[in-house]
């Protein structure tokens, strides 16, 4: 794209932010009711931070939380986790049914989980850097990425300056408090000539936040929930081959900072919250910009109901450090805000750092928290 396109692209992209998010405009807040003791947990298993909640057709319930302790073995300049997340099951009405996965390789640090049209179950790990894919009995089908392997501690020589710690919490806003920040993983170093944050060709991924599907079965990842890591949708075909990816790190169209969402529309459109520049990103299923839409706060999880007129939703959700915001708003699939509803706040009906939304029916909601350590069960009511 030359520099006169991009400007007339980015003039246009204005246009479609002011749309949907016109200065001092009301937004109507929803009415609705929560229940946070839905999900009965056997005797002495507790939930820590709720990172992923999805459902399946069956109105199952899946929840991927970060519970710890991880095993961790020190490297260089990094520490490598394992099984410091749980993958857990209830039935439609709250019932306990298994552990899936439990001691998988990847599950280390939890960032997401969804269920695809066919019942499989996609786990994305933030610490792990991995998307991996179980069917519906649980066993798994597909992994992408992989994880880095621990390597020898070298002795520090007297006077040189400390290895940079790949294993840093990252800058802005990163995992709540409670299980600390994962290791950076791979694909993200940024060489001679290199782009930053677009990553290797592939499925080196960084950070992972989050995956999504089209008709067609195509597989859309959003790699990068660090500042200073990975910043790309990635694109893969159904069997996970490598087809493109799209985005560097930045602040105009087409650029990200600090990925933690990704959905498609009916239509193929792709939505990526991209929360460091407080926007949402749309764009084709080729990597296109199409629009934007600000005026939701710093979208973390988002999620596009089914039907024949579909809804986005998105979470203002709120700083690891602060009580505020934390609101969930409904909107229009082109930015129009429809209303909002909730706070931040420890209380049934507040939300703590939510970092999940299912919302396989448009009323019927999930939401899974960090700070908070549960997942509240959301019911809208009729206005």
């Amino acid at each position: 794209m030359n520099a006169s396109c991009f400007r007339v692209l980015r003039g246009s992209l204005f246009v479609a932010v002011l749309g949907a998010a016109v200065a001092g405009q009301s937004v109507p807040e929803i009415a609705f009711d929560a229940n946070a003791e839905v999900l009965k947990l056997p005797d002495m298993m507790n939930f820590g931070e709720v990172a992923g909640v999805a459902t399946n057709s069956k109105g199952h319930i899946f929840v991927y939380t970060r519970v710890g302790p991880a095993n961790a073995t020190l490297g260089s300049s990094r520490t490598f986790y394992k099984a410091g997340s749980k993958l857990l099951e209830f039935d439609q009405t709250g019932k306990f049914v298994r552990e899936i996965g439990q001691g998988v390789y990847g599950l280390n640090f939890a960032q997401a989980v969804h269920v695809d049209p066919q019942d499989n179950i996609w786990v994305v790990d933030q610490g792990s850097s991995n998307v991996i894919k179980f069917d519906a009995e649980g066993r798994i089908q597909l992994v992408l990425s992989r994880k880095p392997e621990a390597i020898a501690v070298r002795p520090v020589q007297r006077g040189a300056p400390p290895a940079e710690g790949r294993g840093a919490a990252p800058e802005g806003r990163g995992p709540a408090t409670g299980a600390g920040a994962p290791p950076e993983g791979r694909g993200g170093a940024v060489g001679r000539g290199a782009t930053a944050g677009a990553g290797i060709p592939g499925d080196s991924f960084q950070r992972t936040a989050d995956v999504a599907w089209d008709k067609a079965g195509n597989i859309y990842v959003a790699d990068g929930v660090s500042a200073n890591g990975n910043a790309r949708v990635a694109k893969f075909d159904k069997d996970g081959h490598f087809l493109k990816s799209w985005g560097q790190r930045g602040s105009e169209p087409g650029q990200f900072n600090m990925l933690h969402g990704i959905a498609l529309d009916a239509q193929g459109n792709v939505y990526v919250a991209d929360a460091g520049n407080k926007r949402i990103q749309v764009f084709d299923g080729d990597g296109n910009v199409k629009s934007q839409i600000a005026g939701v706060g710093t979208p973390y999880a988002i999620c596009i109901t089914p039907g024949a007129h579909q809804y986005l939703y998105s979470s203002n959700s709120n700083d690891p450090e602060t009580l505020d915001n934390g609101e969930i708003y409904k909107l229009e699939l082109d930015g129009k805000i429809v209303g909002k509803f909730g706070r931040a706040g420890k209380l049934p009906k507040e939300f703590g750092m939510a970092n999940a939304i299912d919302c396989r029916s448009e009323n019927e909601l999930w939401i899974g928290e960090l700070t908070n350590w549960r997942a509240q069960r959301i019911t809208l009511r009729a206005r």
